[in-house]
């Protein structure tokens, strides 16, 4: 016998209102601690609710999960798609879409702690948790790419240049601190940012052939 789903847009003012503490507390402890170190009592507590009404918003732990990688890479990906599909040139919306990712990455670091988590535990025999959340951002490219009004250097390869912000944004917020912790580094210092910003975009221009 099938049951109904209540849509969020169903669910009263309180419980929407739980949910989005539950997400929010779930997306710190995944970053922190990874899929398998995260209880659903450790959630719980940072919400302070029962375990029970965790698993009324969310089947399991894994269904959790899915629901904040969803919730995470599906902001990131509206946001890149109002600066990459605007009616502006090519080159400019490429460089509007590297402070856009920059800035999520600000203002949401359990991102890249999310990401980089991701990629360490995947292996060639396991389908890595982000494959479903990551396909809606190849149609995304491609009409991007359709709409450009100049032609890429036949040696750039655009999967290798958001390689470069990808990973060197991820690195530099998730991983850097762990590196360096006797000089207390902090990669969201703004003059930190800036400076990445500054490399990033250059780095961008450089491969692109712009000036």
């Amino acid at each position: 016998m099938a049951h109904s789903v209540r849509l969020p847009s169903q669910r009263p003012p309180k419980a929407e209102r739980t949910r989005a503490a539950i997400l929010a507390a779930a997306e710190r402890l995944f970053a922190e601690r990874g899929f398998d170190a995260t209880r659903l009592e450790d959630v719980a507590s940072a919400v302070g609710i029962r375990r029970a009404s965790i698993v009324y918003h969310f089947r399991d732990k894994a269904e959790l999960y899915d629901a904040v990688l969803a919730d995470v890479l599906g902001t990131l990906r509206a946001r890149l798609e109002r600066v990459l599909l605007e009616d502006a040139p090519f080159a400019r919306r490429i460089e509007r879409a590297v402070s856009t990712w920059i800035d999520e990455v600000v203002a949401r670091p359990a991102l890249a702690r999310l990401l980089l988590r991701e990629v360490a535990d995947g292996t060639p025999a396991r389908d890595s948790r982000l494959a479903p959340h990551l396909r809606p951002f190849f149609p995304l490219v491609e009409r991007f790419l359709a709409t450009r009004d100049v032609a890429l250097p036949r040696d750039v390869d655009p999967v290798a240049v958001a390689s470069q912000v990808a990973g060197g944004t991820v690195f530099f917020v998730a991983a850097m601190p762990s590196l360096l912790p006797g000089l207390a580094f902090d990669p969201l210092d703004p003059a930190r940012l800036e400076a990445l910003r500054r490399d990033l975009l250059g780095a961008v221009r450089r491969l692109l052939g712009a000036a």
